[in-house]
Order: C-alpha cells, then sequence, then structure tokens
C-alpha cells in the first residue's frame, strides 16, 4: 500500500510538471481559480461565525 501512494505521488508531480511546463498560462489560471475557491469559502465561513456570533 504505501509503494501505490509513492507512486501515485510521484505521477501527480509529474503530471503536474508537465502541466506547468507545457501551457503555464492554463496552469496559473487554474491556480487563481483555486486561491479564489479557498477564499470564497473562508469568507464565507467568517460570515457565518460572524452571524452565529451575534
Amino acid at each position: 500500500m504505501v509503494q501505490a501512494k509513492k507512486i501515485a505521488i510521484y505521477v501527480l508531480t509529474v503530471f503536474v510538471l508537465y502541466t506547468i511546463i507545457t501551457s503555464p498560462e492554463r496552469a496559473a489560471d487554474l491556480v487563481q481559480v483555486g486561491f479564489e475557491g479557498i477564499s470564497s469559502a473562508a469568507q464565507g465561513v467568517g460570515h457565518f461565525m460572524t452571524e452565529v456570533v451575534r
């Protein structure tokens, strides 16, 4: 099972590097979308907690 995890991490790393090298603009767009999603989720949690405290 540990060996399968190492192989999966290796394949994922190679795929990410390949994507960044072959189309850096698209990779940057995907990273931006990811950070916007995380930011939106954090704002939602913050808004929820503020409303709970009130």
